[in-house]
């Protein structure tokens, strides 16, 4: 949404690329051309940029547009679609240089100071770019772009009551804007504010009763609150609203783990592996419930699967070793063991290695 409203205002700033010449750049370029002569010079360059702009020649319009500063230094549109161009190629860090020239010369246009922090951010400063946005909030405090961009890089600086202050002024202007609500309740969620979590999820629910994250959010939020009635509630309504999210079943197995419903919890984490392959979570939750239900010849095949999609996974092979070892497999239980120990030891794990190598001297 920030990148689409960023190209479409600064397409608009680019056709709008023809102007005369002010009197502050009269005194350059060389006094060889008159005022009207550099005018329609720089009008010539300026439709030039715009129509290699339009073919996708985006290092060619730039050239002509830095050749038209010369003529016209103080016109901060020009270096607005500078940035512009720059912005289309990924070229972030010029980006910014081109749109801190727009900014110096129109400190006032909140639209130039929202394009430099886009561009501070893409480019890894997030403090230059937080007070952009807060400086194109402040100049106009009615576009609810500004305070997503604000937002977002103020979760990445971990301001994370910061980042909540933003997303609620995008409430103030858009009551009803569900997606900002499921936006707040999942900041709360991350810092362990489950039951202000619960607040801004129902409000999701209740504005966009068909959206599944929304729902599968809640569940989380009531199950980190400890009523895991009303979670397993969201989490079914949300497995049918997306009957293909794997996410959301691996999120209800670990409830009905927690609850002790272990044959519904396996249910739920092989839908999961259904519709997510390679979820080692789920895989590893499944080996994790037969070898406590001393299955240990489905907990080998669950821990088989998890070695290959998790080869480095060290803990994967001591569990296959003690399902392996359940079935008296010694040499084999043995081998996994091995592997696992050697795994721990790469890692740096002495913890690992000590438990692995304890089990070792029991096997042999």
């Amino acid at each position: 949404m920030l990148k689409q409203t960023l190209l479409r205002v600064s397409s608009f700033l680019l056709t709008g690329l023809v102007t005369t010449m002010p009197v502050a750049a009269q005194v350059s370029p060389p006094l060889l051309l008159s005022q009207e002569q550099a005018t329609a010079q720089l009008n010539q360059l300026l439709r030039r940029g715009r129509e290699l702009a339009d073919a996708g020649d985006y290092g060619g319009a730039i050239a002509i547009y830095q050749q038209a500063t010369a003529l016209d230094g103080q016109n901060a549109k020009i270096f607005s679609g500078i940035g512009y161009l720059h912005t289309r190629q990924g070229n972030f860090p010029q980006a910014a240089r081109a749109y801190q020239q727009a900014t110096a010369l129109d400190p006032n246009n909140p639209e130039f100071n929202y394009a430099l922090g886009y561009s501070l951010a893409s480019a890894g400063d997030n403090r230059g770019a937080v007070a952009a946005y807060r400086r194109a909030v402040q100049l106009n405090g009615n576009n609810v772009n500004y305070y997503y961009g604000l937002g977002a890089v103020l979760l990445r600086e971990q301001d994370y009551d910061g980042a909540i202050a933003a997303y609620r002024q995008v409430i103030n202007l858009q009551p009803r804007n569900a997606p900002v609500y499921e936006l707040i309740g999942q900041v709360l969620l991350d810092r362990g504010r489950p039951q202000e979590a619960v607040k801004a999820l129902q409000q999701a629910v209740t504005l966009a009763p068909r959206q599944s994250s929304a729902q599968m959010r809640l569940g989380l939020a009531w199950m980190r609150q400890g009523d895991k009635s009303a979670a397993l509630d969201a989490f079914e309504k949300a497995a049918q609203l997306d009957p293909n999210s794997g996410e959301v079943f691996l999120q209800m197995g670990k409830l009905l783990q927690a609850q002790k419903d272990l044959s519904g919890a396996v249910d739920a984490f092989e839908r999961a592996i259904a519709l997510q392959p390679n979820s080692t979570e789920a895989q590893a939750a499944i080996g994790e419930i037969f070898l406590s239900q001393e299955n240990y010849m489905e907990a080998i095949v669950a821990y088989r699967r998890l070695t290959e999609i998790a080869p480095q996974d060290p803990k994967a092979y001591y569990n296959l070793g003690l399902a392996l070892k359940g079935r008296d497999r010694t040499s084999d239980a043995i081998a996994a063991i091995e592997k696992a120990r050697d795994l721990y030891k790469r890692q740096g794990n002495n913890q690992g290695v000590r438990q692995a190598e304890s089990l070792l001297r029991e096997l042999k």
